[in-house]
């Protein structure tokens, strides 16, 4: 969900101009211009939706990834198997959202033609927000499920040793007059990324997101990065994110849990997995009508009664989308640490930052 408070120092930058300073970036790290494109608009897409934890805040950690962790930025992902609607694709080690795009489009495709289809993903690295893929499903009248696993950030229940991740998954189902209805989320309570910006916005966190090494409830932003994110629900949300990340990894061969690296040393490259499912409607029933239905239980939540009058009853996905509107149209509100880093990462890289954005 896209709850970060604005703060004074936030600054708003225009899609475009984002995207071609991030596209420079990871072009000058070695990706081909498409590839660079792609990753750098996956990023900004999470951006104007209003879910930093997974936008170009992360351009200074995917540089280290590309220049000195290990990836590789102009490997080419590849088809392992194939039975009808079965795929096993290897990412070989290319950023998440290279071999992620491949794998998605083999999904699709097959599901054209099966119906259903699944193609299971290694070789893999972290491939951002999971929406950018489900959402390419629905916006082809498919639904679109995706998964992956994620660095051990959570401790099982009643322990204190970080052995799971939380392993986030989504679901995007297309409508026939609204937007598809579209949920991404991982069964934390919270985000790592999300903590940091908080952190990056000296802000303490909501109560209830994170523990410390110890187990003790925090708000401090800083001492919740070395601890523990607290599990959505419970054993239920602990529950969920093992399965899902036995489903991300376990098909494939990925690596799973502590095997994927840690939050201290980073993530051991080209050991992540996910799994991407496309249903063809079509296959099932008449997309129209079918989109139809989807509109009907739409407007049920919109014309239900509000608790506070006057509220908007939102689906799952619409708050996003609100964001998506406003972002696009006045410029994406970052953290300026964000910005700083961003321009910091592409002098490094020996880039011409003039005309991006003006620092103090």
């Amino acid at each position: 969900m896209a709850d970060y408070p604005v703060t004074e120092s936030d600054i708003r930058i225009a899609k475009e101009p984002l995207t071609r300073m991030a596209q420079a970036i990871f072009a000058a790290c070695g990706m081909s211009a498409e590839n660079a494109r792609l990753l750098a608009s996956s990023l900004v897409h999470a951006d104007l939706r209003g879910v930093h934890s997974h936008g170009v805040l992360r351009i200074p950690d995917y540089v280290h990834k590309l220049v000195r962790g290990g990836v590789d930025p102009a490997a080419i992902p590849f088809v392992v198997s194939s039975r009808r609607g079965s795929i096993l694709v290897d990412g070989n080690n290319n950023m998440g959202q290279i071999g992620a795009s491949f794998a998605m489009d083999l999904a699709m495709e097959s599901a054209s033609q099966n119906g259903i289809a699944l193609a299971a993903l290694r070789g893999s690295n972290h491939c951002g927000a999971l929406d950018w893929y489900t959402l390419r499903a629905a916006r082809n009248g498919m639904i679109g499920i995706v998964g992956s696993n994620a660095l051990p950030t959570m401790a099982p229940i009643g322990g204190r040793d970080k052995i799971v991740g939380m392993n986030p998954v989504s679901i995007a189902i297309p409508a026939l007059k609204e937007e598809p209805v579209v949920m991404d989320l991982a069964f934390g309570a919270t985000a790592h990324g999300k903590i940091r910006v908080y952190h990056q916005k000296g802000l303490p966190i909501p109560g209830g997101w994170a523990l410390d090494e110890n187990g003790n409830p925090t708000t401090d932003a800083a001492i919740a990065l070395d601890g523990l994110i607290q599990p959505a629900g419970g054993h239920k949300g602990m529950a969920l994110a093992m399965m899902v990340g036995m489903l991300s990894t376990l098909l494939s061969g990925a690596s799973y849990g502590t095997a994927l690296g840690d939050m201290v040393n980073g993530p051991v490259a080209g050991r992540d997995g996910q799994f991407f499912i496309a249903i063809d409607i079509a296959a099932f029933r008449n997309p129209d009508d079918f989109g139809a239905d989807v509109d009907e239980i739409v407007r049920q939540v919109h014309n239900s009664t509000p608790i506070a009058p006057g509220r908007d009853i939102l689906v799952p996905g619409e708050m996003e989308r609100q964001h998506e509107e406003e972002y696009g149209l006045r410029g994406i509100i970052l953290p300026r640490r964000s910005v700083k880093d961003i321009v910091a990462t592409a002098r490094e890289l020996g880039l011409d930052t003039s005309g991006f954005v003006e620092l103090p």
